[in-house]
């Protein structure tokens, strides 16, 4: 280990090289050689701050899942402001950066990880925070009168997510077009906003 590191920068240290080395060479090159070479740090370091490579890589997603919930956080506070759609549009932007698709195809990648992530019940760790994210905004729009009364928010956060998804998995490094993910979201949510104003 690089003398005069602590312990918590340890962490933080392979954390930011295991991003690196996700969005430069994949999943699959994932691995605790991969990260300790690229955080340039002694092998055994890794394994000295983590039970194992999954419990390393279940940290690192836990950390994303984190950040989340700040974002929620500041989501919800957004209630009421700009446009539902513009809130949305926004929020799917910020969500699928390339960091957050590259760990979604980690855990698609190693059964492990999903495994020590997933709670009876639950779908893919970050997708799953990403959606209740959304439909917790979504009652929260409901409730101030922005999108109908009877709108059903836990599907509508299902379909944005999965679309923008789509949408920002297939872009390998660029963005999808501007127009094509408003057009997907005011796709999504027409309905209610429309029924809204009858």
């Amino acid at each position: 280990m690089p003398t005069g590191v602590h312990l918590r920068d340890v962490r933080r240290q392979l954390f930011a090289a295991a991003e690196r080395v996700l969005l430069r060479d994949g999943a699959e090159a994932l691995t605790s050689r991969a990260v300790t070479t690229e955080a340039d740090v002694a092998k055994g370091v890794l394994h000295r701050h983590f039970a194992d490579f999954d419990d390393f890589l279940a940290e690192l997603v836990r950390e994303r899942i984190t950040r989340l919930r700040d974002q929620a956080a500041i989501l919800r506070a957004a209630a009421g402001t700009r446009t539902v759609a513009d809130n949305v549009t926004a929020t799917l932007t910020e969500l699928f950066d390339p960091v957050s698709l590259a760990l979604v195809s980690l855990l698609f990648f190693r059964d492990e990880l999903r495994t020590r992530l997933r709670r009876p019940g639950d779908g893919l760790p970050i997708l799953v925070e990403a959606r209740t994210m959304l439909a917790d905004y979504l009652t929260a729009e409901r409730a101030q009168g922005r999108i109908a009364a009877d709108a059903d928010v836990d599907s509508l956060a299902l379909s944005l997510i999965g679309g923008g998804h789509l949408l920002f998995a297939s872009r390998r490094g660029t963005l999808p077009d501007e127009r094509e993910l408003t057009k997907v979201v005011g796709t999504v949510l027409a309905d209610v906003l429309q029924r809204k104003l009858l």
